[in-house]
């Protein structure tokens, strides 16, 4: 089994309501950060959770802004790459 799969799909945010146009590699809403627990592997769709996935924090990677997630239903951990897409405010509020 691939560990990524891309898979192009628009959504609407389940915290913010903001309709997401996706890239393939979209996986968390630009205006609130929020995310959804679909997937186990990325792009797999295979997580029965389905939880909304809060972000609590922000990594730094060699530039890269990593936001990390934490699931309100189940309390899974997980980190998401930032895009350029991103509100940069909010991104800033977490590193604090």
């Amino acid at each position: 089994m691939k560990l990524f799969q891309r898979r192009k799909e628009n959504f609407v945010c389940g915290n913010c309501g903001f309709k997401v146009t996706g890239t393939g590699y979209t996986n968390h809403c630009p205006k609130c950060l929020y995310s959804k627990h679909v997937d186990i592997n990325p792009g797999d769709r295979l997580e029965t959770c389905q939880g909304l996935m809060k972000p609590i924090g922000i990594e730094q990677n060699h530039g890269q802004y990593i936001i990390i997630h934490k699931c309100e239903k189940c309390k899974a951990i997980k980190k998401n790459k930032s895009v350029k897409e991103d509100d940069f405010k909010l991104i800033l509020e977490l590193s604090q």
